[in-house]
């Protein structure tokens, strides 16, 4: 319908797409658009800029390195390192001729904090030295770029207009290339075809050199997660520090319950035995009564020796991982293989999971997997721990059934470590931890 019709012109005017989107969806229509002169336009302005650029730097650096034994040299070096934040705000307007979307400041807003806060604070912010490598480059490849397209464009146009010139000049001839003179504009109407073409190789020239100038632009101008990435490191050193934090308060009361609880209980039962041996035979009921509170007793210190043991052992203290997993190998029913072989100390975070990882998987195996035989294998391998537990049960285990491989797993995550079990229906099961041993 007549009411429907656009032109390619119309079409491609608006804002809404990328020069290289039209050169690769419509080639061929591209020169029937605005988009030539838009190219040409920001990659000519763009050798103007970067041309005034190479000048600024050269006189900065020269003058910087000339004054700096008058310690003003200093202040003219800084400023240079400065020159890319307002360059690199007037590009940010100027790629709008060729690209849709808006590039924002990646520079945090400052108010406030006077000339000196502001120097200190643009020259902190990595931004800024990305900015001054597009500056660099801008002067240097921008320059000479633009320079190459403004020259065959002159070219193309003087060829295109050389009958007017053929005309103009007559009755003399007109040498439009070396040895070849023209005395008529009809003989210079190949030179015109020449120009024709010409200018269409600069219209699709200007649109590859802006759609990369631009990408380039946006690249080492646009704004990064740098924020994101010092949280992620500032969040990583605080669950670090979690880590540390946990073990030490389990220390803490691993020994309260020694100390306390624990000796507590013991000078009870003692106490109670000395009862026992005062109250007199004919008072069997209280002998009787004195005899069980005894047997809780122990029974109560039993647990909370256990308990003390569950929550660090102190054979993972004072000798290591490797007697630490033997010991309670030697303590399970099924028969355990232990081959844990390290070259020194892990990290007292690392082997207090790895430690927690096999008796929770020896509890698993024997409540569960009907297994015979446990084998434990433990490698340091490019400074990560690589530790395997693998029984002959009957399989099957899911991750989901319970919370103890969960929590296993939430526990290796902490350290940054991954958890791997693999356990087919008939057997066997696999369970793999992985845990780097530096910070």
């Amino acid at each position: 319908m007549a009411g429907e019709d656009r032109t390619p012109a119309k079409e491609d005017d608006h804002r809404g797409i990328a020069v290289w989107e039209v050169l690769r969806e419509r080639p061929m229509g591209y020169l029937l658009t605005l988009w030539p002169l838009r190219c040409l336009a920001y990659v000519l302005s763009g050798a103007v800029l970067g041309y005034a650029v190479l000048i600024a730097l050269i006189v900065l650096v020269v003058s910087g390195v000339t004054l700096s034994l008058f310690g003003i040299g200093l202040l003219i070096l800084v400023a240079t390192a400065v020159l890319g934040v307002p360059v690199a705000a007037l590009e940010r307007r100027r790629i709008r001729l060729v690209e849709p979307e808006p590039m924002a400041d990646p520079h945090s807003l400052l108010s406030g904090v006077g000339i000196k806060g502001w120097f200190r604070a643009r020259l902190e912010e990595r931004a800024t030295w990305r900015e001054l490598g597009y500056v660099v480059t801008l002067a240097v490849l921008g320059t000479a770029s633009g320079a190459a397209v403004a020259l065959l464009v002159a070219f193309s146009l003087f060829l295109t207009a050389a009958p007017l010139l053929v005309w103009a000049a007559a009755p003399d001839t007109v040498t439009l290339l070396p040895g070849d003179p023209v005395g008529s504009p009809a003989d210079a109407l190949p030179a015109t075809f020449a120009g024709l073409v010409g200018l269409a190789l600069s219209g699709y020239a200007a649109g590859w050199l802006a759609g990369a100038q631009a990408k380039g632009a946006r690249f080492m101008l646009s704004p990064r997660d740098e924020g994101l990435s010092t949280r992620v490191i500032e969040l990583t050193r605080s669950r670090a520090r979690l880590v540390d934090a946990f073990e030490a308060e389990r220390r803490r009361i691993e020994r309260d319950l020694h100390d306390g609880a624990q000796q507590q209980l013991v000078a009870l039962s003692m106490t109670l035995g000395l009862a026992e041996m005062q109250v007199r035979e004919e008072n069997a009921r209280a002998r009787e009564l004195i005899a069980r509170g005894r047997g809780e007793a122990r029974l109560a210190l039993e647990q909370l020796r256990r308990l003390v043991r569950d929550i660090h052992p102190q054979v993972l203290t004072d000798h290591g991982l490797a007697t630490a997993v033997t010991e309670v190998a030697l303590r399970n029913p099924i028969d355990v293989t232990v081959d844990i072989d390290l070259p020194h100390r892990l990290p007292t975070s690392v082997e207090s999971t790895a430690y927690f990882t096999v008796t929770e998987a020896l509890a698993n195996a024997g409540k569960h997997s009907g297994a015979s035989r446990i084998t434990i294998t433990g490698r340091l391998r490019d400074d990560r721990l690589h530790l395997a537990v693998v029984d002959d049960g009957r399989g099957g285990a899911d991750p989901d059934s319970g919370d103890g491989l969960r929590g296993l797993a939430d526990r290796v995550a902490i350290l940054r470590g991954r958890l791997t079990v693999v356990s087919p229906l008939g057997g066997p099961t696999e369970l793999r931890v992985e845990v780097p041993c530096s910070g």
